[in-house]
């Protein structure tokens, strides 16, 4: 068999009880695919690299800033200005010449995702926004890939291993941490908040070895778990997490579905600000003639709706809304969730007076 890699390089792989030969040639054989090149992607990136993953993408469109590198340890300070991902790619070729890194000098959206990440075989998401998150999550469940999360805030990490089933084929997703985005308010970002520099580092790192985990085969990964890392206290613990049913109803489907999500709108819309209905007075309004009654449930979704209404799936809703002419648009669900969302984009984008309500529970609270 011809050695794929170079055996000095990786000797301490090689040497190393459990791992050895195998386990390096699975590695050069890899293709993982970074998202964003900023706090976590940087030590994450290096640890890859300097482990001989044998091809590595990184997709940011940022440039280096010098608040930047307090915690971007890639970069230095004659970088400020340049492209991260451009600069990245060139300090791993450095490191390890032997491998394949490809910048990406692009913003990830609905429309590039897909392909993008269909020819990779692991996804790593070091991004910062809830957005960026749910599109990644997303297309990663349509897609049937690993994802590697880690989030940081103040002096807390968090890291999982998303879409990887378990011994008994159940698997878990971004979805199932955060069925609904959190508001601005509740969860800022580290340019509002700050974040202890050395924080992203041990949050990539550990990044980087779930990644080589899922690779080798080695270990056990933190499939369907989220380990929660308290810097200032020193410690760390894991909590279970369980496939929802409801958040998967909330989710594109289809590549086409995902094409038509709106991220942005998705995790910024007031959705608090929308009324919702109790099922007796839900009951009283279906039988007024001024009202519009929505179904925004997918096609062929139970129980059906016996009573006058129109069936516009949250999906197709997002794309076009329809010139409603009622006075008063109700819409439900199946728990409620999605209605919520539907009465949003429903109040945001037809007439600001136009009265909206959405279903508590769902039609099965009737």
């Amino acid at each position: 068999m011809t050695v794929a890699y170079n055996q000095d390089r990786y000797s301490r792989h090689l040497m190393l009880k459990g791992f050895g030969g195998d386990a390096q040639l699975k590695l050069t054989s890899a293709r993982v695919l970074m998202i964003g090149a900023g706090g976590l992607g940087c030590p994450a990136l290096q640890y890859l690299a300097a482990a001989g993953v044998g091809e590595i993408g990184i997709v940011d469109d940022d440039v280096v800033s010098l608040s930047n590198l307090q915690r971007q340890v890639l970069y230095r300070t004659q970088d400020i200005g340049k492209k991260k991902a451009s600069v990245a790619a060139a300090q791993l070729h450095e490191l390890n010449p032997d491998i394949r890194v490809t910048p990406y000098l692009l913003r990830l959206d609905t429309s590039n995702a897909i392909e993008l990440f269909s020819g990779y075989d692991i996804i790593v998401d070091g991004t910062d926004n809830f957005a960026t998150r749910y599109l990644i999550n997303d297309a990663c469940v349509i897609l049937r890939k690993p994802l590697v999360f880690a989030a940081v805030f103040q002096y807390e990490g968090q890291l999982a291993v998303f879409n990887v089933p378990d011994a008994a084929g159940i698997k878990t997703n971004y979805r199932d941490l955060f069925e609904s985005p959190p508001s601005a308010a509740d969860a800022p970002d580290c340019n509002e908040a700050g974040v202890l520099g050395v924080l992203p580092g041990t949050m990539g790192m550990m990044q980087a070895t779930e990644v080589i985990k899922l690779i080798t085969g080695l270990g056990k990964p933190l499939i369907n778990k989220l380990l929660i890392y308290q810097a200032l206290e020193a410690e760390s613990y894991t909590v279970s997490l369980q496939p929802s049913q409801q958040a998967a109803a909330l989710a594109p489907q289809t590549a086409e579905a995902f094409q038509r999500m709106d991220y942005e709108w998705f995790c910024n819309a007031t959705i608090n600000k929308v009324a919702e209905l109790d099922p007796e007075t839900f009951e009283t309004l279906t039988e007024l003639a001024d009202v519009k009654v929505v179904d925004v449930r997918e096609f062929g979704e139970y129980p059906r709706a016996r009573f006058k209404h129109t069936q516009i799936p949250l999906s197709l809703l997002l794309q076009e809304i329809p010139a409603f002419e009622e006075a008063r648009i109700v819409v439900f669900c199946q728990s409620g969730k999605r209605s919520l969302q539907a009465a949003a984009i429903i109040k945001e984008t037809i007439k600001p007076h136009q009265e909206v309500y959405s279903l508590k529970g769902g039609i099965l609270a009737l």
